[in-house]
């Protein structure tokens, strides 16, 4: 089991940054890989980054590609979503999400945390 918990959502202007974080708890060792998703009003949850748990190798959406930065604090197990140069189509709620070593789909997801970006 795999407990994951996100913060670092809130409220800013278009152009500003906000950090993402997610507590990561349990069978750690087991993760293949860890992303952050995000759903807005009236879309389908969309993949914005993910992150090998070991490998460290990384993807991104084409849509967050240059702005948002995905990483992980061993030491904190720690998930991290660093998001610059925000845009209001950026606004949604943002989930942490992990998959492990022995599945095709992420089976673990925390409780998702709002992103509202003003223009």
């Amino acid at each position: 089991q795999v407990q994951l918990v996100e913060s670092g959502g809130g409220l800013v202007q278009a152009g500003g940054s906000l950090r993402l974080s997610c507590a990561v708890s349990g069978r750690t060792f087991s993760n293949a890989d860890m992303g952050w998703f995000r759903q807005a009003p009236g879309r389908e949850r969309e993949l914005v980054a993910r992150i090998g748990w070991i490998s460290g190798i990384t993807y991104y959406a084409e849509s967050v590609k240059g702005r948002f930065t995905i990483s992980r604090d061993y030491a904190e197990n720690t998930l991290l979503l660093q998001m610059n140069s925000l845009k209001p189509e950026d606004t949604a709620v943002y989930y942490c999400a992990a998959r492990m070593a022995t599945s095709y789909e992420y089976d673990y997801w925390g409780q998702g945390t709002q992103v509202t970006v003003s223009s």
